[in-house]
């Protein structure tokens, strides 16, 4: 890896297809129009469809628009049902800090979407995919206090950070722990992992916290990073052949706040057999998801 790998960087994807989730705004929509530029065909799987096509009116005809609310499984369902095959599925999308609200089928909404959504959107396109899944997680997966035992905050007063931080971590266990199970299955498909360190997108903005006046403060100082900058560990991911499944990668700046792609570090709870176990027997209980891996 170059120390300062970027968009121009990618490999030709002409004739492959991706699928990113939540493509209609922020890292999404970054990740889609490089995809594109590089000859990719993109499907912009997203909830908002005014916003993700006029993303996809950017990108001109590469780009498909296609319904997919991750908070509600009987879209995921529909929207797995309309693929018939890709190269790689983006797991993306993601809400941040939000009050306490349930999705369609019950679940804690950042849980249910962030990763539970994700989840079972992995196992019904995983036998559609030929190359690899990446899945988004965060650096504030390190506010986790790592309770996969209540996913649905059931046991516990809620905190909108704390359960977010949960829904990331969930993320990189889950990314890891698939890419286990596709090594011992003896498959040549990727799980990958990916960060973008602080990126303004906007996301940061709308918890209706004190955090929200501090992000856009950063913001207007320009602190963190653009979409775009934000979206390189992603694409590096997405695309590059040297990755091996189950790598993690972020910005390789100090603390991973900024900086171009390099490896990232893997907190430890991601890879305890213990909570990997945990949070996958809790997911297929809650969704009655189950992967052929």
């Amino acid at each position: 890896m170059t120390r300062k790998w970027n968009a121009n960087d990618i490999p030709p994807q002409n004739g492959r297809r991706h699928i990113v989730t939540g493509a209609n705004s922020g890292l999404g929509a970054a990740t889609a129009k490089a995809l594109a530029a590089a000859g990719a065909r993109v499907t912009l799987a997203c909830r908002n469809q005014v916003t993700a096509r006029a993303v996809a009116d950017q990108i001109g005809p590469a780009a498909t628009v296609a319904q997919l609310d991750l908070a509600d499984l009987a879209s995921v369902r529909a929207f797995a049902d309309s693929v018939d095959e890709a190269d790689v599925l983006i797991d993306n999308a993601g809400l941040m800090a939000v009050p306490f609200q349930r999705t369609v089928d019950g679940f804690e909404m950042q849980m249910g979407t962030n990763h539970l959504g994700h989840f079972v959107l992995t196992s019904l396109l995983l036998p559609k995919v030929t190359d690899r899944v990446v899945v988004l997680s965060s650096l504030m997966q390190y506010g986790s206090r790592e309770r996969f035992d209540d996913l649905n905050w059931e046991q516990r007063a809620y905190n909108r950070w704390v359960a977010y931080g949960d829904s990331k971590l969930a993320n990189l266990t889950f990314g890891r722990e698939l890419a286990r199970r596709l090594d011992a299955a003896g498959s040549t498909k990727r799980s990958v992992i990916a960060h973008p360190g602080y990126a303004s997108t906007g996301i940061t903005g709308n918890s209706q916290t004190r955090f929200s006046n501090v992000s856009k403060l950063a913001d207007t100082l320009r602190l963190g990073q653009s979409a775009a900058r934000g979206a390189l560990p992603t694409l590096y991911a997405a695309t590059m052949p040297d990755v091996r499944n189950g790598d993690f990668y972020g910005p390789n700046g100090p603390g991973g706040m900024r900086g171009y792609p390099g490896k990232a570090h893997v907190r430890r709870a991601a890879d305890r057999q213990d909570l990997r176990d945990l949070l996958w027997s809790e997911s297929e209980r809650l969704t009655d998801a189950t992967f052929d891996v």
